[in-house]
């Protein structure tokens, strides 16, 4: 069970940091849904993420406290020198297109490829299709997100930054699946260490999955009418 936390509780006892990424092209909205998922705010004359950022914001999953520290770097090319530092220590991944830009659906793949050639092969992934509003202007399927969705073992949901549609849904999966994976690992480091193995885990509060631990293969497809 997760639940909001604040936008603003500096002085909270943090349990675990989660470093999350958001990627795809430029103008798909990624800027607004790290503003909306963070601060809860939403502009209209947003204006291109130059360089990176990174915005944090603290919720608590099953009884943990869990600050979520969520990374936008802008889509141009030009910026793709800073993809090393950028995907290293993630653990969760939002690849963003915008359903009224077929294009940056179709780019999807190669950011796709980027992402699991750059960061740790364990990394939850979500598809997004942002601008949801905008259903009279679509040109990507549902069907068709889904269905990549489903082929690459993908979480996946539309939303809508400007209304505040699935958002909070969208960086909830991510994170409760991390939490999960987590969890259990560290389950089984207690478990080693009763059979008198060392520990895998020393209690440290930034988690990061190792290579040892495989993510089954799944998709979770949900989406607004």
């Amino acid at each position: 069970m997760a639940s909001g936390g604040g936008y603003g509780d500096s002085n909270q006892k943090i349990d675990y940091v989660f470093k999350v990424v958001l990627i795809g092209d430029s103008a798909v909205g990624k800027s607004q849904i790290l503003a909306r998922f963070a601060r809860n705010e939403f502009s209209l004359d947003s204006k291109a993420t130059i360089g990176v950022e990174f915005q944090t914001r603290t919720l608590v999953i099953e009884h943990k406290s869990v600050k979520a520290q969520i990374w936008d770097t802008a889509g141009q090319e030009r910026y793709r020198a800073v993809t090393s530092a950028y995907y290293r220590g993630a653990v969760g991944a939002m690849l963003v297109y915008d359903i009224t830009k077929r294009q940056s659906f179709d780019h999807i793949p190669r950011w796709l490829e980027e992402l699991r050639s750059h960061a740790d092969k364990n990394i939850v992934i979500i598809l997004i299709g942002n601008k949801s509003d905008l259903e009279n202007q679509r040109a990507v399927p549902t069907e068709d997100a889904k269905e990549f969705a489903q082929k690459e073992g993908l979480f996946f949901l539309e939303t809508s930054a400007l209304e505040s549609t699935n958002v909070e849904s969208a960086f909830l999966t991510v994170l409760t699946e991390i939490f999960n994976i987590v969890n259990k690992k560290s389950l089984a480091a207690i478990e080693n260490q009763a059979n008198g193995n060392p520990a895998s885990l020393s209690g440290k509060k930034i988690v990061i999955p190792g290579p040892a631990q495989e993510i089954p293969a799944k998709s979770k497809v949900c989406c607004t009418s």
